[in-house]
């Protein structure tokens, strides 16, 4: 047995109270399809993100995903950075080199790829519900689409609005909504966010980048309405797949 045959290499996932986890299964069953018995693919549920220090130090790990809430406060743990995970400010994946860690968002990819095939020409402005590290790639790439976004939060800013804000006026405008929360994650299927889901058409396009429920309480709302929705089991394939992309490049 050679010697790169013999090696081990080892991936997971960062991030809190991640049993429920996409990544996992998907990476298994990549791996076995790929007959890349000498890889594995691991939940590394940390209580908080300190415990980061430790993990980066283990042996044979070639790369992490990074989800909620780590996606922010993992960044002063890397060594070097990619231009577009920089100028979102939020990373999802990270390469072991020799010498570091390399931070780099796929989950702008994921969401362009996933998000393009649903919009019509009335897609001109967006919602985007909630402001964590996930929204931060959302509103990344509806700026590169030139549309104008919102954001929504439950504390806003100077430049955000609250949820008691969102009137008819503020729906009829805005035809492109995103939940970039966790609200109807399974097991709290029946959570959505505080949106008037009375004033949503068939005009309206709902993306969830939740995928556990495929069809979350937000979602059904939207199609009560007649609206276009789509969820993020798509985004998250993407993303998996331009993560494994940049851990193997040279």
């Amino acid at each position: 047995m050679g010697k790169e045959e013999s090696k081990r290499f080892r991936y997971g996932l960062i991030g809190k109270d991640i049993s429920y986890s996409f990544s996992k299964g998907y990476f298994a069953r990549k791996f076995e399809a790929m007959k890349l018995a000498n890889h594995s693919y691991e939940n590394f549920d940390l209580p908080q993100i300190e415990a980061f220090e430790q993990l980066r130090s283990e042996a044979n790990v070639a790369g992490f995903n990074v989800t909620i809430p780590y996606k922010e406060s993992i960044l002063p743990y890397l060594t070097d950075i990619d231009d577009t995970a920089a100028k979102i400010g939020a990373v999802n994946t990270i390469k072991v080199v020799q010498d570091g860690l390399i931070g780099y968002n796929t989950d702008a990819y994921g969401f362009q790829k996933s998000l393009e095939p649903h919009l019509e020409a009335h897609h001109k402005k967006a919602l985007v519900l909630g402001t964590g590290g996930a929204s931060k790639a959302v509103l990344y790439v509806l700026d590169l689409l030139n549309i104008k976004a919102t954001s929504v939060s439950r504390s806003p800013d100077h430049d955000q609005i609250g949820y008691d804000d969102l009137t008819q006026d503020i729906l009829e405008e805005h035809l492109l909504l995103i939940n970039c929360t966790p609200l109807g994650t399974y097991p709290d299927v029946d959570r959505k966010p505080s949106v008037p889901y009375d004033f949503i058409t068939d005009k309206h396009l709902l993306f969830d980048l939740i995928y556990n429920p495929s069809q979350t309480a937000f979602l059904k709302e939207g199609e009560n309405k007649c609206a276009t929705i789509c969820n993020g089991h798509r985004m998250l394939e993407l993303q998996a797949e331009k993560s494994w992309e940049i851990w193997n490049k040279d």
